[in-house]
């Protein structure tokens, strides 16, 4: 059996890990001393949890979004010690997803404008989510470009019409939902639409899990869940 010390324990994804865990055999939550580190809380801990990490030699897969670049590069830092995974989404499907779009916008060209639509729950305190973020910079990569450059990140008033090679996003926040996205490319006449929808949290939990068990044993470095699945 794998041991996960779990911060952001008492968080809603964090709740939800700890369910998905109970009656497994291969894998248990332990409050301290883990064979794996798991960070669901909020930025301003991070840099404590992956000290932590780092102290006890242990790898760490972190969920936390809303990172900056300065938590970026504290990831990085702590990836020349320690086997890391960063994630804005642990959900199989959408780490999938990820590619798809990266795929798509690598074969189209700029005559298929890319917007990024996602909804989530009334609580949650960024946007767009770090899950469209991660789906913008898939689409970015695809296409050779950087996400910073190409975005459009809202639209209001006389923006004018619409230039050609932009990566737009809208976010939608409301009621209970856990986690809508959807990419679009449009084109003259036709729309090919990539999307995933989360029912509830237990696919994330059961994500992240997956994300841990593999990263497990593995050497230094920052790894991604598009390892996870062998992408």
């Amino acid at each position: 059996m794998i041991s996960i010390t779990l911060f952001g324990a008492s968080g809603r994804m964090g709740r939800a890990i700890a369910e998905a865990a109970t009656g497994r055999s291969d894998v248990g939550i332990v409050a301290e001393g883990g064979d794996v580190f798991v960070d669901f809380s909020a930025p301003d801990a991070l840099q404590g949890h992956l000290d932590a990490a780092l102290a006890a030699g242990k790898p760490i897969l972190i969920g936390t979004t809303g990172l900056g670049a300065a938590h970026r590069r504290a990831i990085d830092a702590a990836a020349e010690r320690i086997a890391v995974i960063q994630a804005a989404n642990t959900s199989l499907g959408v780490n999938l997803l990820s590619h798809l779009v990266r795929e798509a916008a690598a074969r189209l060209s700029e005559d298929w404008d890319i917007e990024i639509v996602e909804m989530h729950h009334r609580m949650k305190v960024d946007a767009p989510s770090g899950t469209a973020l991660m789906l913008g910079r898939a689409a970015a990569e695809g296409r050779g470009v950087d996400l910073d450059a190409a975005a459009d990140r809202g639209r209001d008033g006389i923006t004018g019409a619409r230039e050609a090679g932009r990566i737009g996003f809208a976010a939608l926040r409301g009621g209970s939902v856990a986690g809508d996205h959807q990419v679009i490319f449009a084109a003259e006449g036709e729309r090919l639409e990539l999307g995933h929808r989360a029912e509830s949290r237990a696919i994330f939990a059961r994500g992240a899990i997956a994300g841990a068990l593999w990263l497990h044993g593995k050497p230094a470095g920052r790894y991604a869940m598009a390892d996870v699945l062998g992408l």
